[in-house]
């Protein structure tokens, strides 16, 4: 990781990839709050994918992994959505032995979509 502070360099990392952090804070796991480009009723599997590539960058960049929990919002105070990154899929993925298809169908079998317009 560089050297930032961690919180900062993951918020620079998820920026980096495109998602408009606005809220993260970094305790037994990383709680992040973004908003989406795409604030339609079904979340952008695209940007999650985006939002997971960040934090795979992290961990080939020495980040100790934990798991992320995600939530995308629409619009202040609009949910579309959460999402969890576990640590030990992180980890997998570094070494190889979970590859791109199954650990983005992990991720998005995390994918809890809120009820609502957009």
């Amino acid at each position: 990781m560089n050297e930032l502070e961690p919180s900062a360099a993951i918020e620079e990392a998820l920026r980096g990839n495109g998602i408009s952090v606005e809220s993260l804070s970094l305790d037994e796991t990383v709680s992040v709050t973004y908003l989406t480009a795409f604030p339609d009723v079904k979340p952008d599997h695209g940007e999650v994918g985006r939002a997971v590539t960040a934090f795979l960058e992290l961990a080939s960049e020495d980040w100790d992994p934990v798991t992320v929990e995600a939530t995308i919002l629409r619009s202040e105070g609009d949910v579309q959505a959460t999402w969890r990154l576990e640590d030990e899929w992180i980890r997998a993925y570094d070494s190889y032995t979970l590859d791109d298809e199954e650990l983005s169908s992990r991720v998005l079998d995390t994918l809890y979509e809120e009820e609502g317009d957009a």
